[in-house]
């Protein structure tokens, strides 16, 4: 598989997310604000009655009936809840999300985006899940930690080698190969996004990447390794150094984070419910928004499209081919 850009027209399926969540009202209203023939590149994957509720709630019933959508994760009545955390709404958003990678591996569609889901909601329904990663690799039959985020926003990109589960595990699970991976797979999104021969910063797992030795031996155990072999294949790898320094330099073009928080963090604090979140590393791209389902607002018509309307734009100049490894 390779990853390539295209001058025609791209197609998009936009899964729902949480049904309870403010996803159906900032889908509804990112296809409001796209031009007509952008729109009809867009297929909506949710549950119907939630999203003809909220249609009528916003005014937009015209654009709904005039919309391609494909009924997914159906919610009972009684668990219809805006704002509250249900297990049904959980099972609702992976199958909504579910239909629309399979959608795409089967080639009708060129890239998924997904609104904002709800952990708790889905791990209440008893469904695995530790992000959209995880469930697109799930769906294409990829092991889970073939498939990584990235994060795009505030003019950085940054990828996880790992992602939402305890520093415990997260440190069991970190080996060379693993960075390794999370830095292929970050390369070829990056080509994705413009960036062919990107320069690359790897952050280190303790403060100052170790200090040589003084602060653990993790680093040199399992991210220089990874950087030794990377560099021997010709990449342009700095690091690893610390997260602090490497941002502050800003002179990197794709940073890789060991930890959930060293990537999120500077993302949020310079693009606030504004930035993608790029599942990379299978055969189907998926993109949802940096930002959650905001069950404090949902239901009310105030959310905030933004995200998702730059997350369409980002994914509308891209498509994968499955030519070469």
């Amino acid at each position: 598989m390779s990853l390539a850009t295209t001058s025609s027209p791209r197609r998009l399926a936009l899964a729902a997310g949480d049904p309870n969540g403010i996803g159906p009202e900032i889908a509804l209203k990112a296809l409001a604000a796209l031009p007509v023939d952008a729109r009809a590149r867009i297929t909506l994957f949710g549950p119907p009655s939630v999203l003809e509720h909220t249609a009528a709630q916003l005014g937009l019933d015209a654009l709904l009936a005039g919309q391609t959508m494909v009924g997914a994760g159906e919610l009972p009545a009684a668990a219809a809840r805006p704002g509250h955390v249900e297990a049904a709404a959980g099972a609702s958003a992976v199958a909504s999300a579910s239909a629309a990678i399979e959608a795409c591996r089967r080639g009708e569609f060129d890239a998924v985006v997904a609104c904002p889901h709800h952990e708790t909601a889905i791990h209440q329904a008893g469904i695995a899940f530790s992000g959209y990663p995880s469930l697109v690799a799930r769906v294409c039959g990829q092991p889970e930690d073939s498939v990584f985020l990235m994060l795009v926003g505030g003019g950085l990109r940054i990828v996880h080698a790992t992602l939402h589960e305890s520093v415990r595990h997260a440190l069991y699970r970190l080996r060379p190969e693993l960075v390794v991976a999370a830095v292929r797979a970050g390369l070829r999104a990056c080509a994705l996004l413009g960036v062919p021969d990107p320069s690359i910063g790897v952050f280190g797992i303790n403060p100052h990447a170790s200090e040589g030795g003084l602060f653990g031996p993790e680093d040199a155990a399992r991210v220089e390794p990874a950087v030794r072999a990377l560099r021997a294949q010709g990449l342009r790898v700095d690091g690893p150094h610390g997260a602090d320094m490497l941002l502050a330099q800003r002179r990197h073009d794709l940073y890789v984070a060991m930890l959930h928080d060293q990537g999120h963090i500077p993302i949020k604090l310079l693009a606030p419910n504004a930035a993608s979140a790029l599942s990379i590393g299978a055969e189907v791209l998926l993109s949802s928004v940096g930002h959650g389902s905001a069950m404090d607002i949902a239901g009310r018509g105030i959310a905030d499209p933004a995200a998702v309307l730059r997350t369409i734009h980002l994914l509308s100049g891209m498509r994968l081919e499955d030519t070469t490894p």
